[in-house]
């Protein structure tokens, strides 16, 4: 492989963002009230409003002994955290040459600042989104920052315009777990008209919030909780992702392009191979809607899906198995860094080892050309790979 790697879900979480993000951004009159890092019986956490948010990781956390769950940077030998490698850009840059990939497409915290107070919230994702251009700066080729809708669509539409307006983003997210009301409402048609307007792109992504935690309470301490985590991935994207369909969403808007990012890829062939039997039948019944005003659902979702949905993956022999169905240019690869799932530092290794036997072709759209064409990316055809280790 001597193209450049585009990884396409990667992370800058609140653990590793700097503490002044909120505080030295935010209106006056809401600084004191933002995120911001407070010690805790000798941790580093972030709170808020007086809820605690999560741990910073600029502090060493005294823990010692076994880990129970591993991240990228425990694998790849990174011992002081402190550092806060993710969100320092020389440092994500460094990490990214010894994976030996060009460049990463990055999702902000995945866990939820749906804060009560509107207000706040959305300032807190503004200021996110400010400070995500200012770092991504640094490398803007390599760096694709991913900035973070509000989850209700007026305040969505106002960070849409906000997001236009700072200039070279390419994608946004909406936590889609924590979207109110459904997709089928008409509050969200403005947000999918400036979208496709814009040529923004839209991304689901896993969401990890209170509820999320708190459902696997009575299992903790148990091994078989390690499985359970995998329904969370299709629960959050079940229901919004049949929406885009069955309220004609995407056939409405044939230039909005949706990408789900970390839901994994296996489960949507059912999906959408049983909703194209629905729209079999409902057009088997045309006679009886002909007095109804008729079906808008003219194309079959499978044509949609093919033509507007993108889905990313990591080690997934399934997403080669799958070439055919997905449509080879909408599979984009992912290292998932610095997360758990990822397979940092030994991207080119595992990718190289999962599309044994695949066409050289097919893997170079997967890791490079499908990225570069979504994104707009006028990056070189050939790089000097990074071994990675």
């Amino acid at each position: 492989m001597d193209y450049p790697l585009i990884s396409c879900d990667d992370h800058l979480d609140l653990n590793q963002l700097p503490t002044d993000l909120w505080t030295s951004r935010l209106p006056a009159h809401l600084k004191d009230r933002g995120p911001h890092v407070e010690m805790i019986d000798g941790r580093a956490v972030w709170m808020c409003e007086g809820k605690n948010l999560g741990s910073w990781s600029g502090v060493a956390s005294g823990f010692s002994g076994p880990k129970p769950i591993f991240t990228a940077l425990d694998r790849g030998g990174i011992v002081d955290q402190t550092e806060r490698r993710p969100a320092v850009a020389e440092l994500r840059l460094a990490d990214m040459d010894r994976d030996g990939v060009y460049a990463h497409v990055i999702f902000g915290p995945v866990t939820s600042l749906n804060f009560e107070d509107t207000e706040l919230r959305d300032a807190c994702y503004r200021a996110y989104n400010e400070w995500l251009k200012e770092f991504c700066a640094a490398a803007p080729d390599r760096l694709i920052g991913v900035p973070m809708l509000p989850p209700e669509p007026e305040a969505a539409v106002s960070a849409l315009e906000h997001i236009i307006a700072l200039g070279g983003f390419r994608q946004a997210n909406l936590q889609i777990a924590m979207a109110q009301p459904r997709l089928e409402d008409t509050r969200w048609e403005p947000l999918w008209e400036m979208l496709e307007k814009s040529g923004i792109i839209l991304s689901f992504h896993v969401t990890v919030f209170a509820s999320v935690s708190r459902a696997f309470d009575k299992y903790k301490g148990s091994p078989g909780a390690t499985f359970l985590h995998v329904k969370m991935f299709i629960e959050q994207f079940l229901d919004p992702f049949v929406d885009l369909f069955a309220w004609g969403i995407l056939e409405r808007h044939p230039g909005l392009k949706i990408v789900i990012a970390e839901s994994g890829i296996g489960w949507l062939p059912w999906v959408i191979e049983e909703l194209d039997y629905r729209h079999w039948r409902l057009w088997e019944a045309e006679e009886f809607w002909a007095d109804r005003g008729g079906i808008p659902h003219k194309m079959k979702p499978s044509e949609l899906f093919k033509r507007q949905v993108y889905g990313t993956f990591q080690q997934s022999p399934t997403a080669v198995a799958l070439a055919k169905f997905y449509g080879e240019d909408k599979l984009l690869w992912a290292t998932d860094y610095p997360h758990p799932d990822s397979i940092w530092p030994n991207s080119r290794k595992i990718l190289a080892e999962f599309t044994e036997g695949a066409d050289p072709a097919f893997v170079r759209k997967i890791a490079f050309e499908n990225a570069a064409k979504l994104y707009g990316l006028d990056l070189p055809a050939q790089v000097d790979a990074i071994a990675a280790e």
